[in-house]
């Protein structure tokens, strides 16, 4: 089942040239992965009736073709398959002439929230959403390792403050994204956007934890590993081209 909704770009979407950010773009798409589970019962609203959510493991988003300001946008989500404990959701971006412009694609695990465990769908969750195996975004469908540099041209530390911080008590998964163009060198950011954003999460950062985010130049891509203080946790690494 294919869930759509309409959204018009506003001012705090844009980025240079007033085309349509990276950050609003994983915004739109994790509200409308949102609501789409609200309309099946799965939703923020529910959880304590479910006793169940999804936690955001894996991103990948590529922009086709830049958008901007004002335009009328139609999104596009699907589940494309459910597997025990995993949920893969796909993504599309049309604009207001029904152009493809965004396709992403990102990875779920389904958690018990009482338990604080790992949950697995019944049948009736995979029927309610009602899989498009055959409709995938990439011909990869499969999210491959980003490998951690050995060297690291710059590191940025931050310490997490509390706007950072989402209704379940970590930080937001968007804010990953803001955390590495801050780590990105100065003439690196200047000359994003970016039309490739690969990020995998490892390990939810709480208020009041301090990061350092190490940034890599590697086969024409800036890899940004975000870990703990002392080193030895990594909470993301983020790949963007």
């Amino acid at each position: 089942m294919i869930y759509k909704e309409n959204v018009k770009i506003g001012l705090k979407d844009i980025e240079k040239q007033n085309y349509l950010g990276n950050k609003a773009i994983l915004e739109y798409l994790e509200n409308i992965a949102g609501h789409h589970a609200d309309s099946l019962g799965y939703g923020l609203n529910t959880m304590n009736e479910t006793g169940l959510t999804w936690v955001l493991l894996e991103w990948h988003v590529n922009i086709i073709k830049r958008i901007q300001y004002g335009q009328n946008l139609t999104l596009c989500t699907w589940s494309r398959s459910i597997e025990r404990y995993y949920g893969n959701r796909d993504f599309e971006i049309y604009d207001e002439n029904n152009e493809l412009c965004v396709i992403a694609s990102s990875k779920w695990l389904l958690i018990d929230i009482k338990k604080g465990s790992i949950a697995k769908a019944d049948n009736e969750m995979i029927k309610k959403y009602d899989s498009e195996c055959d409709k995938a975004v990439f011909e990869n469908e499969k999210f491959d390792k980003i490998d951690i540099p050995k060297e690291f041209k710059s590191n940025f530390v931050y310490k997490i403050k509390r706007k950072d911080i989402d209704v379940i008590g970590h930080m937001h998964n968007i804010y990953y994204l803001d955390l590495a163009y801050e780590a990105l060198p100065e003439e690196i950011y200047e000359k994003r956007l970016f039309d490739n954003i690969r990020i995998t999460y490892k390990k939810e950062i709480k208020y009041g934890e301090v990061v350092n985010c190490k940034y890599a130049f590697i086969n024409n891509k800036h890899i940004i590993v975000i870990e703990n203080e002392e080193g030895n946790i990594i909470h993301a690494v983020i790949e963007l081209y």
